[in-house]
């Protein structure tokens, strides 16, 4: 299978092609994903503070990290971050309520549907954290399997519009989750222990499904 092509795109380029899937009065559904450290979070914050809160909502699929007290009965603690370490059908089940969103009895009252938060500052989610209205016509969503094909992972890539490969050369990935395991208490021996660990597992897997994605990008 030859390699996908990687596109070229600058901050406001990627603004300018989620724009096209801002449609007043439609519900679609942006994915973005890519490799641990990419800038997953970074690009589609900034695309939908672009956008603006009439046009878009950021929905990050890591709002469906299993709990640690959950991880730990698994045996999975040492492992958070992996696949199996998040709900993926309660992912897949939300993006669907939020496809068909539009028209349904909740939708005619005004009430929201409300979507969890992953808190870096806990280490763990934050249930009924991000309210989305049914007049938002896009919803980003970001995280590291929106391209797996196992579980229920599938059944959440259905309910997306397009998904957004991100690509980053090894070498500066690492370097940036290294520091982001430095700012939530890490040592510098146990960031580069997880980044070169874990992290490096889950981005082997991770880049074997970047052929699926709509758009391999590497922002300019």
């Amino acid at each position: 299978m030859s390699e996908p092509i990687v596109h070229q795109f600058s901050l406001a380029q990627l603004v300018e092609k989620a724009r096209t899937l801002a449609v007043p009065g439609e519900r679609h559904i942006l994915g973005i994903t890519g490799a641990p450290g990419t800038g997953k979070s970074t690009v589609a914050a900034l695309v939908v503070e672009a956008l603006g809160p009439d046009l878009a909502t950021l929905v990050p699929m890591d709002g469906f990290h299993l709990s640690n007290a959950v991880l730990e009965d698994l045996g999975r603690r040492g492992h958070k971050g992996a696949h199996d370490t998040f709900d993926d059908f309660g992912y897949a089940v939300l993006l669907r309520l939020l496809r068909h969103q539009i028209g349904t009895p909740r939708s005619h009252t005004g009430l929201p549907i409300y979507a969890p938060e992953f808190r870096r500052d806990l280490e763990e989610s934050v249930g009924s954290a991000i309210p989305i209205s049914a007049a938002t016509p896009l919803i980003v969503t970001e995280g590291n399997y929106l391209l797996l094909e196992r579980n229920s992972w599938p059944d959440a890539r259905q309910m997306m519009d397009e998904v957004w490969f991100l690509d980053l050369a090894d070498e500066t990935r690492r370097e940036r989750l290294i520091l982001r395991h430095e700012t939530v208490g890490k040592t510098h021996a146990e960031a580069e222990l997880w980044a070169w660990g874990s992290d490096q597992r889950n981005a082997a897997l991770i880049e074997s499904t970047r052929d699926r994605a709509d758009f391999v990008v590497r922002l300019v």
